[in-house]
């Protein structure tokens, strides 16, 4: 598999499983550019993988443009970057918490996909991995906001991949299941507080739901993402691939409040 003379966008890669990605399509041979709005982090994850970087905040439609611009040519997107939510019930979630992660993670999703979508049309060609999440599949409680909004990436996905088929363009989507970065390290605290639980605790009752009987990491969403970018997936569009170890979600309904 290889992905020679390709260039690739690769969003929120300054770290954990966006650099992941990026470093799998840059050892594939692809010529890569990361885009995060951690400028000097992205800088530093750029020089390590000697790609470019670019800083991009997807949640503001200039700065997405903006940043497409400077593009003269794109064959591969991958809309990585999100925002967790910070875990609360319905009746306790805010309308900034909601906004926030929406505003982050599906509308920025959509920015770059709109973005894309007009270069690549030009093109005759190209190919979109959005990463969306089993919590998008099989809601889980307490991340009302997340779950909607990686539920509506998928949707932008199949939606996409009926709208620019005709142009030659694939649109896939990678919905990883539990992954240890640190960006779900912060949501995992919040629950080891809401379960009483210790974070070694929660770590082995995530590991033990999952059929394969481990964690994943960066390295099985970035495989994923790569094939479904290379030739060897040039039939495939419109699919949600679910990388999770077998587990489809976690379904578990909290206690009531005393």
């Amino acid at each position: 598999m290889t992905l020679s003379g390709k260039t690739a966008l690769v969003t929120g890669a300054a770290q954990g499983l966006g650099f992941g990605i990026a470093e799998m399509l840059r050892g594939l041979g692809a010529s890569v550019t990361i885009g995060d709005i951690q400028r000097e982090k992205a800088k530093a994850a750029a020089s390590k993988l000697s790609c470019h970087a670019l800083e991009l905040d997807i949640s503001n439609s200039a700065s997405v443009d903006q940043c497409f611009q400077q593009m003269s040519r794109l064959d591969i997107l991958v809309n990585n970057a999100g925002a967790g939510q910070n875990v609360a019930p319905i009746c306790d979630l805010s309308d900034q918490e909601w906004q926030r992660v929406i505003g982050i993670t599906l509308t920025g999703t959509f920015y770059c996909c709109r973005a894309a979508a007009r270069l690549m049309q030009r093109q005759g060609s190209g190919c979109i991995v959005n990463i969306a999440s089993i919590n998008g599949q099989n809601p889980a409680a307490l991340v009302a906001a997340y779950n909607a909004a990686k539920a509506g990436v998928i949707s932008l996905t199949r939606t996409l991949a009926l709208e620019l088929a005709a142009y030659g363009i694939r649109v896939n989507a990678v919905s990883p299941g539990p992954v240890y970065t640190d960006f779900n390290k912060t949501v995992m605290a919040q629950r080891c507080q809401s379960l009483n639980l210790t974070e070694e605790q929660m770590i082995e009752r995530v590991r033990s739901a999952i059929p394969l009987g481990r964690w994943g990491q960066a390295g099985d969403i970035a495989n994923a993402v790569a094939f479904l970018c290379s030739p060897q997936a040039a039939w495939i569009t419109g699919e949600i691939l679910r990388v999770s170890g077998g587990l489809e979600g976690v379904s578990a309904a909290p206690p009531k409040k005393k």
